[in-house]
Formats: structure tokens, sequence, C-alpha cells
């Protein structure tokens, strides 16, 4: 059987996209409100959101991030400059870098921290829906208030 798209697939999947790109557009803008842009950000709670088991290092991180080595090199060099994260060479290999979040960073992180889990609250009802939409087959449990 081939699976068809209706049209209410195709509204929930712009309706995702349009509700992420929400969100990454109020995230990079929170970040620049604090002094920092968009990527130094994300390569803090790349850090901080840092799996169980992984070590930080700019392979790691370059992965975690979505970007190339030297990519994610010249923005850890950048961090360093701006006294956000601190380098070191890894204990068990010497070759390769960790990355740790210097205290500066921890203070501008718990705060954008603080301001997106407030927005995420607002606008996952929304976006939920979307989603079940698709994942349903038309089908999503309304959800107009606010999570707390």
């Amino acid at each position: 059987m081939v699976d068809s798209v209706s049209l209410s697939d195709y509204q929930a999947l712009a309706d995702i996209r349009y509700r992420i790109r929400c969100f990454v557009n109020f995230s990079e803008a929170c970040a620049r409100d604090v002094g920092l842009e968009p990527q130094q950000h994300q390569l803090l709670l790349a850090i901080r959101g840092l799996p169980g088991g992984l070590v930080p290092t700019i392979r790691c991180l370059a992965e975690r991030l979505q970007i190339e080595h030297n990519s994610a090199v010249e923005l850890v060099r950048r961090c360093v400059a701006n006294d956000l994260v601190v380098k070191r060479a890894s204990e068990r290999d010497g070759r390769e870098v960790v990355v740790t979040i210097a205290p500066k960073g921890a203070r501008l992180l718990e705060k954008l921290a603080r301001a997106h889990r407030r927005e995420l609250r607002s606008m996952a009802p929304l976006l939920i829906d979307a989603v079940e939409v698709v994942v349903n087959g038309g089908r999503a449990k309304r959800r107009r208030k606010a999570v707390s």
C-alpha cells in the first residue's frame, strides 16, 4: 500500500517548520541580547548538554553542531578569546583538545536556558499538535494551554 500524503500532512509539516523557525529566531535573538553570537550559544549548550560518556572534544562538538572540524576550531578559538570556554589537552590523548565552559559562559548559558525553557513551555503545545497530525495520520490531541 502506498503511503499517501494528505493536505493536513502538508499543512502540519509546514506548521512544524514554521514553529521551529520561530523558535530558532527567538533563540538567536536571545543569544545576541546577552552579547553572544548564536553559534557561541550553541557551542555552550552542546558542551553542557553532552550525553554522558561523551567527552567535549573539538571533533565531538563539531559533530554535535553539525559543522566542519576547522569551523569548530575557529568557534572554540573565538569563545576562548571571549572567556566563554577553556580548552586543554586531553588526558587520554594529548593530540585531542577538550573544551569546558568558563564561569562567564556558564552564567550566560544559565540565563539563556531559563529564557528558552519559558519560550518552549509557551510554544510546545502547538508544535506537539503539528507533530501529532503527521505521526497519527491527521489526528492531533488539541493542547492550547501552555505547559507549566
